[in-house]
């Protein structure tokens, strides 16, 4: 006989049970659980321990106090370092507060001319349109520029608002806030 009988048997592969987890797996899983009960709790420990958190004031007042010696040359100070707060009072009187207004002194007239307010600027000329057609409460006017569809209410090129769709005589008319009326072609 020979070493390779298909009679002969054969026990099946089987598979080796798990170890379990090794060192590396449980420190990672401790070390997610740490961080997770770490970020859950900080939050809470800067709202009840503010002052160890809190922004801290550049300075009390408003103005620093400079030190009492010689003025030396500088090409660029800042505003703030300027003042000297010794509390002697001859600026009490200067209002510290800065708003965005400019006097106006000398400003009332340009080489002898009044300014001008803007009041009696003219508005730019009205451009002529004319009324194409009429339908549904709406009207098709056109200028230099296009076609457009209006209806009452609407701005038309003149810069008035259309006041009203009349039918007059049997022609079509819009009638404008000014009162001037364009009647179809």
């Amino acid at each position: 006989m020979t070493d390779f009988d298909a009679d002969k048997v054969v026990r099946p592969i089987g598979r080796t049970k798990p170890a379990g987890y090794g060192l590396a797996d449980r420190i990672l899983v401790g070390s997610g659980v740490l961080l997770a009960a770490v970020a859950a709790f900080f939050p809470w420990y800067v709202f009840l321990n503010p002052d160890k958190f809190s922004v801290p004031p550049l300075w009390e007042g408003t103005t620093r106090d400079l030190p009492e010696t010689a003025a030396r040359e500088v090409m660029s100070v800042s505003p703030a370092a300027m003042v000297d707060d010794d509390e002697d009072g001859a600026d009490a009187a200067l209002d510290r507060l800065s708003t965005a207004t400019v006097p106006g002194v000398g400003a009332e007239k340009k080489l002898g001319t009044p300014t001008e307010t803007g009041m009696e600027q003219p508005l730019p000329a009205p451009s002529g349109f004319r009324l194409m057609h009429v339908a549904n409460g709406r009207a098709l006017i056109e200028d230099a520029s296009g076609m457009y569809i209006v209806r009452v209410g609407s701005v038309l090129p003149d810069n008035s608002r259309l006041a009203t769709l009349e039918q007059r005589n049997g022609k079509w008319v819009i009638v404008t806030s000014n009162g001037d009326v364009y009647e179809r072609n």
